[in-house]
């Protein structure tokens, strides 16, 4: 076979791979759009139900607590039920979130099916990043897993534009539309996406790591054949049934180990998937148009505010799938662990000098130039770093036998500490905004110095490889 004939077919099945990928990370443009159409609604919520600061705060953060939940479960039940099974009942949950939060008519209404939506945000973002790795060649690995930051960065794009867009026509987001309050087509517009997300789930083929698992190896030699070239069948099919049998053979299909109950590699997934909402990025996705407005910005610009700072997001993400395979995961995670510490100080900076103008906070002169400039390179540094690679590592550091439960553990994790940085948001806002954003740049950078002695570089490894050294305790480290 001559060269080029050969790099015509590698071109053709990476094409394939790359398309199952977008596929699986249109759950994250759900998880995306989900988690975050709530921000043009929070104030129109807190007037309808006639909700406290606290009560608006667990209002947004009900759902973080059904996304803890799903994560949690979603990897045991891909476990034993397959990925793209998981995916579908996933649509399932955020159609029936989005059509119940639309037509919610109480807290208690509201409350239930935002945890709902939860359980299908949660679930999906296990799924999508375990699915990605397990049918991604190890060269375009990392670039493809950060399809799913990117989708989901589009989902918060869509979800603010959307917002943005039924304000806009309305005049505010209580007005009513077409019939209906602002407020509640924000939520419906989901039902879209959820029915797309569905029909593909049914479409995709399942993991061949999980159809080897299960010991279906014809099975998985029909899914391999669609994503490597036909010489290559066989050496995959059995690189990944030689570490499925080592595992299985020294014991690691359990995440249970000797380290407070869990094995030292899912602590590391842990810690990683706190520390990336620890840095208070979400404040910016669910808070942003109530924040810009309690320091004067108007709440049509504080609309705009929140949608470039959308883009910005999206736009950042294209950075880490450029870099993540040919820089390295270790060395853009320290890069924006920097970024974010500085930003984030001058963030805190700038809300030092708000001053009180007719009862409301407002920041003198070019200070609030400076708090968007600084807010919207924090966007940046996590976009294009934290945001992607930290479901990258929780897609490919953990052992084939253990992946989905062991990143449905480290997911479910992230969902807790976002919960923990929302529903603390109003009340240490409402306090000191200097210290909210302080606290945030502390843990910015701890998070350079966890990287520096926890995270090991990954990139060019197969997934069997890594498996098999996870045991060490860090990732990738050499057993």
């Amino acid at each position: 076979m001559s060269t080029s004939t050969q790099h015509g077919e590698d071109r053709a099945f990476k094409g394939k791979v790359t398309a199952f990928a977008i596929a699986a990370a249109v759950g994250g443009f759900l998880f995306g759009f989900d988690s975050s159409v709530i921000n043009g609604a929070v104030d129109a919520i807190k007037n309808q139900f006639h909700l406290s600061d606290a009560g608006s705060g667990f209002a947004v953060a009900s759902a973080l607590i059904g996304c803890a939940f799903g994560a949690y479960f979603a990897g045991r039940l891909a476990d034993r039920w397959g990925r793209t099974r998981v995916m579908f009942w996933a649509a399932v949950l955020f159609l029936a979130s989005s059509i119940g939060s639309a037509f919610a008519f109480a807290t208690w209404d509201f409350v239930i099916w935002r945890l709902v939506g939860g359980l299908g945000i949660g679930t999906a973002s296990v799924i999508a990043p375990a699915y990605i790795s397990e049918v991604s060649p190890k060269q375009i690995r990392g670039r493809l897993a950060s399809f799913q930051q990117l989708a989901i960065t589009v989902g918060i794009f869509a979800a603010l534009l959307s917002d943005q867009f039924f304000a806009v026509t309305g005049g505010s987001a209580s007005a009513d539309v077409f019939g209906l309050p602002a407020w509640r087509w924000m939520f419906l517009v989901g039902v879209i996406p959820s029915v797309v997300y569905g029909i593909l789930a049914i479409t995709l083929p399942e993991s061949p790591r999980f159809l080897l698992a299960k010991g279906r190896k014809d099975d998985a030699r029909d899914v391999m054949t669609k994503i490597v070239p036909p010489d290559t069948v066989n050496t995959s099919i059995d690189e990944i049934q030689d570490g499925l049998d080592r595992e299985a053979t020294e014991a690691k299909g359990t995440v249970r180990g000797d380290r407070f109950g869990l094995k030292p590699i899912v602590w590391v997934g842990i810690i990683l998937a706190v520390l990336q909402q620890f840095v208070g990025i979400n404040v910016i996705f669910y808070y942003s148009t109530t924040l810009w407005q309690a320091v004067g910005f108007k709440e049509t610009d504080s609309f705009l505010i929140s949608t470039i700072t959308s883009v910005v997001n999206v736009a950042v993400t294209f950075i880490a799938i450029f870099l993540v395979d040919k820089v390295g995961r270790k060395p853009l995670l320290l890069v924006g662990s920097g970024g974010m510490f500085v930003s984030l100080t001058m963030v805190a900076i700038a809300f030092s000098q708000a001053t009180v103008v007719h009862g409301s906070p407002s920041l003198p002169g070019s200070w609030g130039v400076v708090a968007l400039v600084f807010a919207n390179l924090f966007v940046v540094s996590f976009g294009a770093t934290w945001g992607p690679l930290m479901w990258v590592l929780l897609g490919e550091m953990f052992p084939n036998r253990i992946r989905a439960t062991a990143l449905g553990i480290g997911s479910s994790a992230n969902w807790i500490a976002n919960f923990v940085v929302t529903i603390s948001f109003p009340v240490l806002s409402g306090f000191n905004l200097t210290v909210t954003y302080g606290i945030y740049a502390l843990f910015a950078l701890l998070s350079l110095f966890f990287v520096l002695a926890k995270i090991p570089e990954t990139k060019g490894r197969s997934l069997e490889e890594m498996g098999i050294s996870a045991e060490a305790g860090t990732v990738g480290a050499k057993s």
